[in-house]
């Protein structure tokens, strides 16, 4: 499995180890990483993660980024032997939208959110969205979604305005 580091090396960006990890953000590494097991021709070890990121990062520091993909449940891990190996849980679409989804899960007026971000597209991403709603509608609810009147419905006649 050889190839080239993914991203910028580390080697390329000056001082020390400990430093040029530092320097690069935490969302930064965790999207390396992601792109080097989407790379990768199966399950990848942390320690061929690393050597694809260039080698100059600590494997602990690369067993943390994965830890925390898989704590956001972004890659899934199976033991083998004493090690883990991982494999990213979707493509980039899906890993994208698992993030949209977690920033919509975080705000407290969802409807605020997603109004601000349909007033906001383009017409043909407009276009683009109505088409896949109708085409999720065609086939039903997806697996584990709540009715609609179930929690987290909001019928438009409870809306009070300034609440």
């Amino acid at each position: 499995m050889g190839g080239t580091p993914f991203g910028k090396s580390l080697g390329d960006l000056g001082g020390s180890g400990r430093e040029r990890a530092r320097r690069r953000g935490q969302g930064q590494l965790e999207a390396q990483v992601l792109a080097a097991l989407h790379h990768s021709s199966g399950p990848a070890t942390a320690a061929w993660v690393q050597q694809r990121l260039g080698g100059d990062l600590a494997y602990t520091t690369v067993m943390t980024i994965l830890s925390r993909l898989h704590a956001k449940q972004a890659v899934t891990r199976e033991r083998s032997g004493r090690a883990y190996v991982w494999t990213p849980a979707a493509d980039e679409a899906g890993l994208a939208a698992l993030r949209m989804r977690r920033v919509l899960d975080g705000e407290p007026d969802r409807d605020a959110v997603l109004a601000s971000f349909v007033s906001a597209l383009s017409a043909h991403d407009e276009q683009l969205l109505r088409t896949l709603l109708d085409r999720a509608a065609d086939d039903g609810p997806a697996p584990g979604a709540a009715a609609p009147d179930g929690p987290g419905h909001r019928d438009p006649s409870d809306h009070t305005p300034g609440g």
